[in-house]
């Protein structure tokens, strides 16, 4: 992934992050930071990049025509994500992190003195970014708060996969207390629990400790994990349906949009997808949503309720997966299609799966380089499914999401998981196949899920007859009803991918 800094202060940002996990990151090449002094850019002789605000006022602005010429220099033509930092912006958090994690490339702009001419904001900014309610004299300390919690969440950053997974605002949730050597410390002894060796009792003492944590530090996050909860006991009565959102929302990846009368909305910033649920207008009493006072049942009451779960959806979503109830119809009203119906199979046991070929490897992005051994299964990836899949491909492989099968150190075939959750991408080679590897490649995939206390779930195009045999010779369970995908008419083609694949 790489940074790019538009500042007045190269050598603040250099040093800042030159040192410890990020440092350590940018000389094994995982990440890279490349700070970029504004001042160079300034047609004024003497360097200044600042002058008075028209209307009077306190201090200087910066002006619109450095800033534009770096971030031009930087861009090359490019649309790259850039970020102004600035207390009027999106508050940044965990989630905002993790959606900045999937871009490959930011360019973070820092402001100083009293701000940046506003046309050039105009022009370049995509996201304002705040990361608290007070003032700083510069961009730079912000910039580097964001660089440091997006870069740590890149595959090989940490060093630990589970690192990123198992820390403070997971879930919202804080994180549980920690110890190590001395067992006893002050006359202050290690939990027990945590000498048991029994990791289920761990890891139950280790939530409930959170819990506890979050509840008394931090109500604001206590209530989001409470309305969480609650959302997940409820679709928790219809599990096999539902499973891609109680997911979701286990994972600490769907946002709760709207939440009414049995019709529930998660939205997921990662990947822009948005999940719904809407049951038929006949049901919507038996899920406790009231009936507006005076008004008599009918067209008028379903056809509002419909119209508030579509509204509930966020303007930048690209993609919908919804159950068998009305909002599909209604999307392609607002001029969305249908693209793909599906079946979800899920995995319900706890024991993993057997694997016939062992010889599977998590996938780096060197398997992406034209000229690497692993580049002819690539290519025919890209030629069986398209361009746009080979993109989706890419971006998971970078992710660290993508785990290939090799025959005689040959790459015989990839399977992975989407940012939405779903077990899928598999492609096996065409002299490969038929000797077991797809099923081997979901079954790791499985595996790999399971480890990190989730349910695996996939979808099947209704129509793939195969690929549902081999779920169900997995063990793994297919859903009541079926799923429609649909995309806004830009993103059809990134839809159809998850009917595909």
């Amino acid at each position: 992934m790489r940074f790019h800094v538009l500042t007045l202060f190269p050598e603040m940002i250099d040093q800042g992050l030159g040192l410890g996990v990020i440092g350590r990151a940018v000389k094994k090449n995982i990440i890279s930071i490349h700070a970029v002094d504004i001042r160079s850019y300034t047609l004024e002789k003497h360097g200044k990049v600042d002058d008075a605000p028209y209307g009077g006022g306190a201090g200087m602005l910066m002006q619109a025509q450095p800033v534009f010429d770096a971030h031009r220099a930087v861009a090359e033509g490019r649309r790259v994500r850039t970020l102004y930092v600035t207390p009027q912006g999106r508050t940044f958090d965990q989630g905002f992190a993790r959606e900045l994690a999937g871009e490959e490339e930011l360019i973070l702009l820092c402001g100083h003195y009293e701000g940046i001419d506003e046309r050039v904001l105009e022009e370049v900014v995509t996201d304002q970014v705040s990361i608290g309610d007070y003032v700083l004299t510069g961009g730079e300390l912000a910039a580097m708060v964001i660089i440091d919690a997006v870069a740590r969440l890149v595959p090989g950053v940490l060093g630990n996969d589970a690192s990123a997974e198992e820390e403070s605002f997971h879930n919202d949730l804080l994180e549980y207390p920690q110890y190590t050597r001395p067992e006893t410390w002050h006359g202050k002894p290690v939990p027990p629990v945590l000498l048991s060796g029994d990791h289920r009792e761990i890891a139950g003492w280790r939530l409930e400790q959170s819990v506890e944590r979050t509840r008394r530090n931090r109500p604001d996050l206590y209530e989001k994990y409470r309305e969480r909860q609650d959302l997940l006991r409820r679709l928790s009565g219809k599990k096999r349906e539902n499973i891609h959102m109680m997911e979701a929302l286990r994972r600490g990846t769907g946002r709760i949009c709207y939440d009414e009368g049995g019709d529930t909305v998660l939205y997921l910033p990662e990947s822009r997808i948005c999940m719904i649920r809407s049951v038929p207008a006949g049901e919507a009493g038996s899920s406790g949503m009231a009936r507006p006072e005076g008004r008599e049942p009918g067209r008028d009451l379903r056809q509002e309720r419909e119209a508030s779960v579509l509204d509930a959806c966020p303007e930048e979503a690209e993609l919908f997966v919804t159950d068998s109830g009305p909002a599909a119809d209604l999307l392609e009203g607002r001029g969305c299609r249908t693209v793909a119906r599906c079946a979800q199979f899920l995995y319900t046991r706890r024991e993993p799966l057997p694997l016939r070929h062992r010889d599977i490897r998590r996938l780096g992005a060197e398997s992406l380089d034209p000229g690497s051994p692993d580049s002819g299964c690539m290519e025919h990836f890209r030629a069986f499914y398209g361009e746009e899949a080979y993109g989706r491909l890419r971006e998971r492989v970078r992710a660290g999401a993508v785990y290939g099968a090799f025959l005689e150190g040959r790459l015989a075939g990839v399977a992975g998981s989407y940012s939405g959750g779903s077990t899928g991408l598999l492609y096996v080679e065409e002299g490969f196949r038929g000797q077991g590897i797809g099923s081997s490649l979901e079954a790791y995939c499985i595996d790999r899920t399971l480890e990190r206390g989730w349910v695996p779930y996939v979808y099947v195009a209704e129509e793939d007859e195969v690929s549902a045999r081999m779920q169900e010779k997995l063990g793994l369970y297919r859903a009541g009803g079926s799923f429609r995908w649909l995309g806004r008419k830009k993103h059809l083609q990134r839809a159809e991918i998850y009917g595909k694949i």
